[in-house]
């Protein structure tokens, strides 16, 4: 269950007029709207490293024929299904931030969920091909320029990729066919499926068992995955010869583990607070599901512009 927040009258007003109609109402940070301008800004310059920094990334490997690699066509992947969960969140979060509008249509709704699980569910995919890639690199290296082309790693790719907002389509048009009433007040400045579904005054245990499937056939299983392949990869590594070529087999996965962590950490600690922690401060609740939502595509770009020596070359050129 969402955590609950003491409702503002402006709120439980706006639920009241509102129970027969298809809108929603979003929150901010209950009890810090005082300093709302602060938090805005704190978004903002999120949003602009986020945005900007996967532009960057992408602009990079488009206009460089270098970089058009299975590597670099992955992390093109990467840098877009993150600019994707960027631009996903950012109308509401910066309307409730900026605007102070904190109401949303359901149909909107419904398709702002669609986005953020999708890609959610898109970043993980990618991030399981990508481990996959530096397997083949570090286990099979004679083998590897022959079974990772650039055409399979885009063939293989979208198929993975796109097998989880294909799978969300289900969950997310029946929530159009529940009854809702009472307060319909989200504890996020976004659209989360498990929240909507709480809503509703009805058996919702289909979605509830579909939703729960969904998530750990693709995002539980893609972390299974990579650390077995990590596991892999590491006993590979320790039998190499020398001190010098470990490191440097271990160096061109850094990037990529870095990323692994700063997406399923965040996603862990969400999922043991939802599970575990119902007692906890409404803030911890809100700072995970951000932390979560806004850190992976900030971090992202910073972390393969300083650990990938191509893209380090590149800027250097673009900066001298």
């Amino acid at each position: 269950m969402p955590a609950q927040y003491p409702l503002h009258p402006h709120i439980v007003l706006l639920s009241n007029l509102t129970q027969f109609s298809p809108v929603l109402y979003l929150t901010g940070f209950p009890g810090l709207e005082t300093v709302e301008h602060w938090i805005f800004i704190f978004f903002f310059l999120m949003y602009l490293v986020a945005i900007s920094g996967n532009c960057f990334i992408l602009i990079i490997i488009k206009t460089n024929p270098r970089l058009h690699t299975p590597m670099y066509y992955l992390l093109s992947f990467l840098a877009f299904t993150d600019l994707g969960l960027s631009v996903s969140t950012l109308p509401t979060t910066m309307g409730i931030f900026w605007f102070k509008s904190h109401g949303i249509y359901f149909g909107a709704c419904q398709i702002q969920m669609f986005c953020i699980h999708s890609f959610s569910f898109m970043e993980s995919s990618v991030l399981l091909v990508m481990s996959f890639d530096r397997f083949m690199a570090i286990c099979y290296p004679l083998r590897y320029m022959v079974i990772i082309t650039g055409q399979r790693v885009v063939r293989v790719g979208l198929i993975v990729i796109l097998r989880g907002p294909v799978a969300l389509i289900p969950i997310v048009l029946l929530l159009k066919a529940f009854p809702y009433c009472g307060s319909r007040v989200l504890s996020h400045s976004f659209c989360l499926h498990q929240e909507v579904i709480h809503l509703a005054c009805t058996d919702t245990t289909f979605n509830n068992l579909y939703g729960l499937s969904l998530v750990v056939f693709t995002v539980m299983l893609d972390l299974v995955l990579i650390a077995l392949s990590y596991g892999v990869i590491l006993h590979t590594v320790a039998r190499l010869a020398s001190k010098e070529e470990r490191l440097r087999a271990f160096q061109t996965c850094t990037s990529h583990l870095c990323a692994v962590l700063v997406f399923f950490v965040p996603m862990m600690g969400l999922s043991l607070i939802h599970r575990f922690g119902k007692h906890a401060p409404p803030a911890v609740h809100l700072l995970m599901a951000n932390v979560y939502l806004f850190v992976p595509p900030m971090l992202n770009p910073i972390i393969y512009s300083i650990k990938t020596k191509e893209i380090r070359h590149v800027i250097s050129k673009l900066l001298g």
